[in-house]
């Protein structure tokens, strides 16, 4: 297979058959290089990550079971930098290919996984998702993917950035494919039941570009159409911008923690932007990260009370479609930010969401995001099934 886009990790390509007669035999998966493959070298995105470090000699969790499943590895892709971004741009690595927005960004951290779907050079692909980066790729490459409920995964093999936000995640092109992956890495079956109620998350749409939550409205009609009943609420009483500083003072203090040990011994090589997210994270004050966990409850609680069983949320993933690549940080930053804005509850309350490709601006992927209680992330997988058939 020849990766014209640049979303495989350079070099010798990692190759592992999966079992014969297995549920998944016959699709093909790439793995963020993130996940450990016996026998290849762990880069987390990084030119530095992997010195002096032993080649793992088992797979990831995830890795393992896709294989045990019968689907086929095709090789690692692509990561912004230890999984330290949310647009996909690797200083050292280069920019993986959006082939359904050319000359733009594929979203990241999880890009060259993302993308290598979204061109059709492998059925399914590993990604993690921290503070976004399976939902950005997903919105901006016009994929499924999930996010699963916080802690419901083994994260065995896994290299972490924050652990309390981290969880595994993946992305396909079509509703049947992203079922069946579903299926076995949750290990539940896709149920036939729908859920009943539906919530529009009016901040949500508010704080998109107009043209962007303009785009998901036929969407957002067809789920309302499919779950029976629907209702618009408020997602963030305390403001969209408040649970995203929340979780801009956690994750990074996680992130710092998690590699202190190497910063302290290799003095890495960084772009910028990581580096910077590293030097903030070791000087966040206490009584920031104090006031960040108490919003992280009242987000928790603020979701359980939106989510009830048999009730799903919507929002946009993503307030744009994906940006230009190659823009100043000057530019960028406030992207970032804007995202995480949307991106936010992830990490902080940790319930399941999934986006679903479906609507566009200027011919631009935008993505719909549908939320559930905790647990219920086959039943999200049921739902974007389900809305695939109507449109």
């Amino acid at each position: 297979m020849t990766d014209d886009i640049g979303a495989f990790v350079p070099g010798p390509r990692a190759h592992r058959e999966g079992r014969a007669d297995g549920l998944l035999s016959g699709l093909t998966f790439a793995a963020k290089d993130l996940f450990d493959v016996a026998g290849v070298p762990t880069g987390g995105g990084n030119l530095d990550w992997a010195t002096g470090r032993p080649i793992p000699t088992k797979n990831a969790w995830a890795v393992q079971t896709l294989l045990d499943a019968g689907a086929t590895l095709i090789g690692k892709t692509v990561t912004d930098e230890v999984s330290l971004g949310i647009l996909g741009e690797n200083a050292f690595f280069g920019t993986p290919v959006n082939v359904r927005a050319p000359g733009r960004v594929p979203g990241g951290s999880s890009s060259g996984s993302a993308a290598a779907v979204a061109a059709g050079l492998c059925d399914t692909a590993l990604g993690t998702d921290t503070g976004g980066s399976v939902r950005v790729p997903a919105s901006f490459c016009g994929l499924y993917g999930i996010r699963p409920t916080q802690g419901r995964l083994d994260l065995t093999g896994m290299l972490p950035q924050a652990p309390t936000s981290d969880t595994t995640g993946w992305f396909a092109r079509d509703a049947r494919s992203f079922a069946r992956v579903s299926s076995v890495l949750l290990g539940e079956a896709i149920p036939t039941a729908l859920p009943t109620r539906l919530v529009v998350a009016v901040d949500a749409f508010g704080f998109a570009d107009a043209d962007a939550a303009d785009a998901l409205q036929p969407m957002v009609k067809r789920l309302g159409a499919l779950v029976g009943s629907s209702r618009e609420e408020i997602m963030a009483p305390q403001g969209l911008s408040v649970w995203a500083r929340a979780q801009r003072s956690l994750q990074p203090v996680e992130a710092y923690a998690t590699f202190k040990d190497w910063l302290d011994r290799g003095n890495p090589r960084f772009a910028f932007s990581v580096a910077k997210a590293l030097v903030m994270g070791s000087m966040t004050p206490q009584v920031d990260q104090t006031w960040a966990a108490l919003m992280r409850q009242e987000a928790r609680a603020r979701m359980k009370y939106l989510l009830p069983a048999g009730t799903i949320l919507c929002m946009p993933t993503t307030p744009f479609p994906a940006p230009l690549t190659g823009q100043p940080l000057s530019v960028l930053d406030p992207l970032r930010d804007r995202i995480t804005c949307l991106c936010a509850q992830g990490g902080l309350a940790g319930h399941p969401q999934v986006n679903i490709p479906g609507a566009t601006v200027d011919g631009l992927p935008i993505g719909l995001s549908i939320i559930g209680p905790r647990g219920s992330d086959a039943t999200l997988v049921a739902v974007a099934q389900a809305l695939e058939k109507t449109a």
